[in-house]
């Protein structure tokens, strides 16, 4: 299968264009009208990707979610798993998570030895991504439910050293995560350090609700920023973002 969306991912970070993502968690979408209404803003704003998953969704959920997503809009869909269940063939990819901040091994490894044959069956582009979990200020869900450390948000050289040796062990992009519902957001000097270590992508999430902290991340060296729970509390915030994203794709573009 084409590698379609992590070279389109690459190939943005290649010419320093910004790119944005709408997480999605089925674990949120109470009523169908809430995902279709977010669903319009993202295709109106031209989105460039939905992510979908989180920490406590099942499989029946991310099956109905995905397959909904598919069949309403041609943005591409990608997985972002908690676990090895949150498996859909419907999608168009998935980040193949490894929690590299942390020294849990079920989730370094053992959970994609139990996803490995079945993403092996399926037709998903399969990304091998760096995940890092950066202290937020409280206890997230992705902490809680990695039972892992997140690293300090004042410790750029540790965080450096830590994506470094992820891409050494072949990963293709780096996703610094300060976690769903985060009281702030990853520290620039964070972003700045992993940025200026490593020559895959970096995605940014959590904390991300606000304009000015979506254009800080990009400030600081984020190819791709991650947006989830302040869309959901206000679906302004999305075209906010997306507004962002177009001013410094514009700014690229004069310069």
């Amino acid at each position: 299968m084409q590698k379609k969306i992590l070279n389109d991912i690459t190939q943005r970070k290649s010419k320093s264009s910004k790119a944005l993502a709408v997480l999605i968690d089925p674990d949120d979408v109470v009523e169908e009208s809430a995902l279709i209404q977010c669903l319009n803003r993202c295709i109106e704003n031209a989105v460039d990707y939905i992510f979908v998953g989180g920490s406590l969704v099942n499989s029946n959920d991310i099956h109905e979610v995905v397959g909904f997503i598919k069949s309403y809009t041609q943005i591409p869909c990608v997985l972002f798993p908690g676990n090895a269940i949150q498996i859909a063939p419907e999608a168009d990819a998935i980040l193949f998570l490894s929690l590299i901040s942390g020294r849990n091994p079920e989730l370094l490894i053992g959970q994609h030895v139990v996803a490995a044959p079945v993403l092996k069956r399926s037709n998903l582009e399969i990304i091998p991504t760096g995940y890092m979990l950066v202290n937020s200020g409280k206890a997230t869900s992705a902490s809680y439910m990695s039972n892992s450390q997140p690293l300090p948000n004042d410790k750029p050289g540790l965080a450096a050293s830590t994506a470094l040796a992820g891409e050494m062990l072949g990963m293709k992009l780096m996703y610094l995560d300060a976690g769903s519902g985060a009281d702030e957001p990853i520290d620039q000097k964070i972003i700045r350090a992993v940025r200026n270590n490593v020559s895959v992508p970096v995605i940014v999430g959590g904390g991300l609700n606000s304009r000015q902290k979506i254009k800080r991340a990009f400030e600081a060296g984020a190819d791709l920023v991650v947006i989830g729970n302040g869309v959901q509390k206000n679906l302004d915030l999305l075209t906010e973002a997306c507004e962002v994203v177009q001013m410094f794709n514009e700014a690229l573009n004069v310069n």
